[in-house]
């Protein structure tokens, strides 16, 4: 039987994006039904592959998008979450593939699910990007995405405090602001993937918030304390309001977390 990690691994080096979600459906569905092993005999990439295109620029480099509600504005902001969620991809499996081993089994079938979460919602924005007569890497994207991931490759801990219950967070707090632009100009299509985007998000930042209050647990640290703590040290930009403190708050991820740290 094909281990998990395989099937992971088999996920991260794939670079082209329609191959990419194929793997990772397959293997979170092949994970579910019981066709693979629950071992870890595989290491997984530094960094996973990518495709030719979008070309990738240091966040600073990136061109400025339009603000208002101009199709060529949304198409851009549907293209740079577009390129959110395919880095996602590799996030979550990742997660499951480099720290499986040292949590229980069900750690590995949350983000194996919050996954193929990530490959779903990338479809559904490049399916939206072609139906207004564009694609996913016909715009530059930025490449700071996979930063969090390599700066705490060898920390569970330190992954799970920055990437779902920092970055993915994030994506609750400006998530809404963009529905609302989508909502005002009409475009209900878009409205109705960052509505599921939103829904799916809460759940993604609370398996990371719980697992991440385990693994404190384990090591009978306070969770608050570390969570700064790691924060602080691995994550190289500041917390900025305004939050969305009523999803966070659904997602396990109080304020008493944040809050003292955050930009006033």
């Amino acid at each position: 039987m094909t281990s998990v990690a395989a099937a992971i691994r088999a996920v991260l080096v794939e670079g082209d994006p329609v191959e990419k979600v194929r793997r990772a459906r397959k293997a979170a569905r092949d994970w579910r039904l019981g066709r693979l092993d629950f071992a870890f005999d595989v290491a997984m990439p530094d960094c996973p592959a990518r495709p030719v295109e979008p070309e990738l620029l240091p966040p600073k480099y990136m061109p400025k998008r339009r603000k208002g509600g101009s199709e060529r504005g949304r198409i851009a902001l549907i293209h740079a979450l577009a390129h959110i969620e395919f880095v996602a991809i590799d996030l979550a499996f990742d997660m499951a593939g480099r720290f499986g081993a040292g949590f229980p089994r069900g750690f590995t079938d949350d983000w194996l699910a919050v996954g193929a979460d990530e490959a779903m919602h990338f479809a559904l924005l490049d399916r939206r990007l072609r139906a207004l007569g564009s694609r996913y890497g016909a715009m530059p994207a930025h490449d700071g995405l996979w930063e969090a991931a390599s700066e705490t490759a060898g920390d569970p801990l330190a992954r799970l405090a920055v990437v779902p219950m920092v970055l993915e967070a994030r994506g609750l707090d400006v998530t809404p602001a963009t529905l609302a632009r989508f909502e005002v100009v009409g475009d209900e299509p878009g409205a109705r993937i960052l509505r599921r985007i939103l829904s799916d998000e809460v759940r993604h930042v609370a398996v990371g918030a719980r697992w991440f209050r385990w693994r404190c647990d384990q090591a009978r640290i306070p969770p608050v304390a570390t969570w700064q703590t790691l924060v602080s040290r691995h994550f190289h930009g500041a917390l900025k309001p305004p939050f969305n403190d009523s999803a966070r708050e659904a997602a396990g991820l109080t304020r008493d977390f944040y809050a003292p740290i955050a930009l006033p």
